[in-house]
């Protein structure tokens, strides 16, 4: 009897610490919840298109360029009907289905959006840490390289750089010059708050311990400064996924985005909704309405973010 108790004791042991993270992970998410509504809000529309992206052929009623053909006579287009239960979101001029475009125009989204993002923390996060960490004439020539960096138009320099570089209307080529160019603009600004978070660390005492007992440059930057500022790497991530969000829809806007006729939601504002947003408006309200909730779910969702991480907010009572 001794023993199969010692052996369920045992079990109970190895069994337990599988439960607590998860159990800690949804007591987590739920204080968050709570004390964060409008954060939470965000984090279900960001999972909620990720997910929409990821599984778009599976989601979508319609492949995204097929065109749908009227069930009673074969012989004609569903063209520029409005919502109904075959087709919710309406179809277009050449008959094909608003909300299978809308879905998978959430991949294009997710796609430039986080590649662009990742590209452009990875540079920040380098040239932030570094330069605030060495500081003198090496910070102040980088900062001068940033200044020239950021002073010039954003949105004017990403049309012109992916015109002249995106090698006509070829998919693969006009997505990859769209991130790698939206990373580069991107990173400028956000350097500028990681470098101010590395200053401040750099100062602390167990950096200066670091110092003293022979770290070199190099770990001290891995092992003590970067942990320290990986919050504010975290939420600037979050706050730009929806800026590069609205950069990708802003230049398929212009014409420049992903070449047709693989849908993008600035695209779809553009030809279609541009010409018949008055005689039909649902052309444009859906990828409208798609862009404005992905914005503001990543926006909401960094704020809050801010909030629970920087330890200067805890406590403020603000609820966002």
């Amino acid at each position: 009897m001794a023993s199969v108790d010692q052996a369920s004791v045992v079990r109970e042991l190895e069994f337990r610490p599988s439960r607590r993270p998860l159990a800690r992970a949804l007591a987590g998410l739920w204080w968050f919840a709570r004390r964060k509504p409008l954060g939470a809000f965000g984090g279900i529309t960001v999972v909620v298109m990720i997910v929409v992206a990821v599984s778009a052929q599976w989601i979508a009623p319609y492949w995204y360029d097929d065109q749908t053909w009227n069930e009673v006579d074969e012989s004609k287009r569903e063209v520029m009907e409005g919502p109904s239960l075959r087709h919710p979101f309406g179809t277009d001029n050449l008959g094909r289905d608003m909300l299978s475009r809308v879905i998978y125009g959430a991949r294009v989204s997710v796609v430039i959006g986080f590649s662009a993002v990742a590209i452009s923390v990875v540079l920040a996060t380098f040239i932030g840490i570094v330069s605030g960490y060495y500081g003198g004439w090496f910070d102040t020539l980088f900062q001068r390289l940033v200044d020239i960096w950021m002073s010039f138009p954003a949105l004017v320099l990403l049309v012109v750089i992916v015109s002249t570089f995106s090698r006509g209307g070829v998919f693969w080529h006009r997505v990859m010059a769209i991130v790698v160019i939206m990373g580069i603009i991107m990173a400028a600004g956000s350097s500028r708050v990681i470098r101010g978070a590395a200053i401040a660390v750099k100062h602390n005492q167990y950096v200066e311990a670091a110092r003293c007992i022979g770290a070199s440059d190099a770990r001290i930057l891995a092992q003590h400064v970067l942990p320290n500022v990986f919050a504010v790497v975290l939420i600037l991530a979050t706050v730009q996924l929806g800026a590069a969000i609205l950069a990708e829809s802003s230049i398929s806007f212009l014409g420049w985005g992903v070449p047709p006729p693989f849908p993008s939601w600035g695209q779809m504002l553009s030809n279609d909704g541009l010409r018949f947003m008055r005689s039909h408006p649902w052309l444009a309200v859906w990828p409208g309405l798609a862009i404005a909730l992905a914005v503001y779910g990543f926006n909401m969702l960094g704020d809050a973010l801010r909030d629970v991480l920087d330890p200067r907010l805890r406590g403020t009572g603000t609820r966002r």
